[in-house]
């Protein structure tokens, strides 16, 4: 912090700081008031509601035998069998959706555990999972996060799970 003497306090501005300063001032206020066109024909998008998907794109490699039975994130069993992936970020017990850019499979999948090692991969996916997107060793994949209220991917998971979608009454 820069101490001004107090002899100096008393003494006004320049007229070089101040004008400095009221061209900064009618700079940001103008180029603000001209963000905004008030003209009468000028067209109003409508503000979307709608909220943007998450999604990542990488390399993505899998898991298997050798960390069978072994101890997750979660605190669960890994089962190289089970539709489960790790993830350096997602939350644990999280769906994602993977889909193999090169084929266009995909799966869902649950976050359970914390990976990959490899700082150029952005999943590891059980073997199972792995299998369903026809990924032999590493592949390029899209990970998509299921939200709430998104119909599409829940109809889509539930498919996967093959459970019938049952109404909800009053809807």
């Amino acid at each position: 912090m820069k101490m001004i003497p107090a002899d100096m306090r008393e003494k006004s501005i320049s007229m070089v700081k101040a004008g400095v300063a009221a061209v900064t001032l009618i700079f940001t206020l103008g180029s603000a008031a001209s963000a905004t066109d008030t003209t009468p024909d000028a067209k109003v998008k409508p503000e979307t509601t709608k909220p943007r998907r998450w999604f990542q794109i990488g390399q993505a490699s899998w898991y298997g035998r050798h960390f069978q039975g072994h101890t997750t994130a979660n605190g669960e069993q890994f089962d190289m069998n089970g539709l489960t992936c790790a993830h350096r970020s997602l939350p644990l017990n999280s769906w994602i959706r993977v889909t193999n850019l090169k084929n266009r499979k995909s799966i869902f999948v649950r976050v359970n555990d914390r990976g990959p090692v490899p700082q150029n991969r952005i999943v590891d996916l059980s073997y199972a999972a792995a299998k369903a997107v026809g990924l032999a060793g590493i592949g390029k994949v899209k990970l998509e996060t299921m939200r709430s209220g998104d119909m599409e991917m829940t109809e889509a998971l539930l498919a996967q799970l093959k459970m019938p979608l049952i109404p909800v009454y009053g809807e």
